[in-house]
């Protein structure tokens, strides 16, 4: 195992005190590194948090900012934050409106995030992100798994929550969201967790994994290697069956990599994927390429697409300010 790290141990501590240092102008770290928040908070504003296991980078910590997440909660390596961190991020963020978790169909995840939400002394609601169609049921859920879509569901909701909606209408906002999102990925290669020491699953010279999750689980099979065309005909193919689009529906696509990947190939990815979705009569009309829900050094790539409205793209298009996303401001 080649990592750039000092202790197994110690690696989140470490990662998170240089991620807060170089944003600090964003975010400030919560006491004993629990969360990650916000460094300047909205009164009267429903709060948003989200979070998950390390190793996605920057899924959820990068999104925490203005237009998107009030605070974040990261686990260790693949594993699911506790309830203490969660109810210590929503106290912290609390501006008097009600909280909004965002957790991704994952079972530690739903588990730990629920047992915050019982124990919060604040009105709250969840909304449950299960955008990948590869898959119905796998290694870590019951259902579909929560994946890169997380980030279209934590934009278009936090700008709403920034513009000043109820807890109510965000509720509403981020299930519609999530029900008109589909993603579907593909791996290349496996990632090594830090403490596990070896890759988590082991694909020939010439193989790949079809509908591959973001902590290396299974996907639809596992297939000899072919080109990119093909694998954006796959995932594209999976995406438009499942949204059942009608010509003309505008839609984001989101073209990510799993850590990897150089942009080089994201962008003829981007290029696959274009082709496929304007054959099928449907509109791009706002794209996101690049590194943003990770599978620690996986190579491979997941694509998204979000079928939207007017008021969303507005949504979408408003200020943002995050360290990993950055428009308008």
């Amino acid at each position: 195992m080649k990592k750039l790290i000092n202790h197994v141990d110690t690696v989140l501590a470490e990662s998170l005190d240089g991620f807060a240092a170089a944003h600090a102008d964003i975010v400030t770290l919560g006491a004993e590194r629990q969360f990650v928040r916000r460094r300047s908070l909205k009164p009267g504003k429903v709060a948003l948090i989200s979070g998950g296991g390390s190793g996605h980078e920057p899924l959820h910590a990068g999104f925490v900012g203005h237009g998107m997440l009030d605070a974040a909660c990261p686990g260790q390596v693949f594993t699911s934050p506790t309830p203490d961190q969660m109810l210590a991020a929503a106290q912290s963020v609390d501006g008097g409106a009600g909280v909004l978790f965002i957790v991704k169909n994952y079972s530690g995840d739903m588990m730990n995030f629920q047992m915050a939400a019982e124990m919060l002394d604040v009105e709250n609601a969840t909304v449950l992100v299960n955008d990948d169609v590869a898959v119905e049921n796998s290694t870590y859920t019951t259902g579909r798994r929560g994946v890169a879509g997380t980030l279209i569901v934590e934009r278009i909701v936090g700008a709403a929550a920034e513009r000043g909606d109820t807890l109510a209408e965000l509720k509403a906002l981020g299930d519609a969201v999530n029900k008109a999102t589909a993603s579907m990925g593909v791996a290349l290669t496996s990632c090594t967790v830090p403490a596990a020491g070896k890759p988590t699953f082991q694909l020939g010279d010439d193989e790949m994994e079809v509908g591959v999750g973001i902590h290396g689980e299974p996907g639809r099979r596992r297939v000899k290697l072919t080109d990119a065309d093909g694998i954006a005909t796959e995932l594209v193919g999976a995406i438009l069956k499942d949204l059942a689009l009608k010509p003309g529906q505008p839609v984001i696509l989101l073209v990510n990599g799993f850590g990897g990947t150089p942009s080089l190939e994201l962008y003829l990815m981007v290029n696959a994927a274009m082709k496929l979705l304007g054959a099928a009569g449907v509109q791009v009309v706002r794209h996101l390429t690049g590194t943003y829900v990770t599978s620690l050094e996986m190579a491979g790539c997941s694509i998204t697409v979000t079928a939207v409205n007017d008021e969303w793209l507005q949504l979408w298009d408003s200020p943002l300010q995050t360290a990993a996303l950055r428009w308008g401001m």
